[in-house]
Formats: C-alpha cells, structure tokens, sequence
C-alpha cells in the first residue's frame, strides 16, 4: 500500500511554540482515507494519525459470525508478518474466517514495514465493557489500534488536556469531573473500522505528549473486537 515508500524520509517539523519564554509542545491529527496517511506519524507535531477506512460486507459478516461464536475470546502473542496469517488461523481454528484473518496480516504487515519491525506484539479481544476506561497515556512509542465491530477508542487533542489531571493528580475523580478536560465536546472518537497509529510517550521527542485515550462505555449486550499491534521487545 506503499506505506514503506515515504515514512522514513519525512521531513521532521518544528513542533514547538513559545509561550512566556516556556516552550509548549504543539500535537494535532492526521486524518485522510487512504492508509498513506499513517506515514504522517513521523512528523513531530502528529500524535494521532487516522486511516478513516470502510471495512467491506464480507468483513463485516466474518467479524459479526466470529464474535458470535467466540463471545469471551481473548488472544494475545508475539508474530512476524510472514507467520501471523497462520497463526491467527490456528488460534481461531475456524476456516470459515479467513476474511478477518486476512485484514489482520494486511495491518500487520503495514505496521511492520512502517517501522521496520520484525515481530510485533498483538492483542485481539472480544470486549462487553471498557478495558481502560480512563483516559491515560501509554508508555509505548506507539499502538496501532482498530475496532472491527462495536464502540471505537475515545481520544483528546493535546491542547484541550491538562496533563496534570491524569493518573493519580485526578485524585480518584471521574474524567468529566477531574479538569482532565473542560468541555465535552473535546471529546473526538475512532470510527469503527478506522486505523489509529497513537504515537506513546516513549516515542523520541514525544515525552509529555503522548496521546490521551480511552475505551469507550459499551452498551448492554454491546461487544467490541478489538486489535492492538505494538513494537516488540
């Protein structure tokens, strides 16, 4: 998808403004419909980069037959991307799957050529409630995530967010009533189908900037498949 064809050559930008002699860290999105934009993450100023993507009806039914089937399923291993379509069809044991299985080696594969990654760690699980349901930062260089059916990621724009707010400085206070943030329409979302690249505080340069996140509430009777893809040890 030629993904591998630009993502190191990117220029890296200023990413820093200056505000009473302070210097602030300015972090926006990419958003675009084609998977080229998760290259924008080499930027300095991108901390989220979205492929606003459609999954297909074929997908739609293999995901929605899957989850039926396998309503607490939870996977977790370490694959290279000339392995995982096996892999993940071993772990289904399901031949009738092989749309999914397919998409999931397709993003594996992309992540793996974005970052020159060999292996890369993956997490698919079947949710019916919020995994991480405050917003937090991840201290991983970055996460690709994407949601094949039910309630997609919850995220804010660095410059609504008042980092002191998170973890334990919310001192045990719900997210709308901590200052995390202060208006509810700061609150932006994931699509379901759409491929987020969120970029960690472990990311060089990134430190105090990672992207704030959080798993949506669920409806009752909701499920969520979601897959995580992070950098290998």
């Amino acid at each position: 998808m030629g993904l591998c064809m630009n993502s190191l050559s990117l220029a890296q930008s200023s990413s820093l403004n200056t505000f009473h002699g302070r210097e602030l860290k300015v972090r926006r999105a990419a958003l675009g419909n084609e998977p080229r934009v998760l290259t924008n993450l080499y930027l300095d100023e991108i901390n989220i980069a979205i492929w606003q993507r459609q999954l297909s009806e074929m997908l739609k039914n293999s995901v929605d037959t899957f989850i039926r089937s396998n309503p607490t399923f939870q996977l977790s291993m370490t694959v290279a991307p000339e392995t995982v379509f096996s892999s993940i069809s071993e772990s289904f044991g399901d031949s009738s799957q092989m749309e999914l299985c397919e998409n999931i080696a397709e993003l594996t594969a992309m992540f793996c050529c974005l970052f020159e990654l060999k292996r890369v760690g993956l997490r698919l699980t079947v949710l019916d409630r919020a995994m991480c349901p405050k917003f937090h930062v991840d201290k991983v260089p970055c996460r690709l995530i994407t949601t094949f059916q039910g309630t997609a990621t919850e995220w804010l724009p660095h410059h609504t967010v008042n980092r002191e707010k998170l973890g334990i400085g919310s001192h045990g206070q719900p997210d709308d009533l901590s200052g995390l943030y202060q208006n509810p329409d700061d609150i932006q979302q994931l699509g379901c189908g759409d491929v987020g690249l969120l970029k960690g505080e472990l990311w060089a340069g990134n430190e105090n900037a990672g992207l704030v996140h959080r798993s949506p509430a669920l409806a009752t009777g909701e499920r969520r498949l979601l897959l995580t893809l992070d950098f290998s040890d």
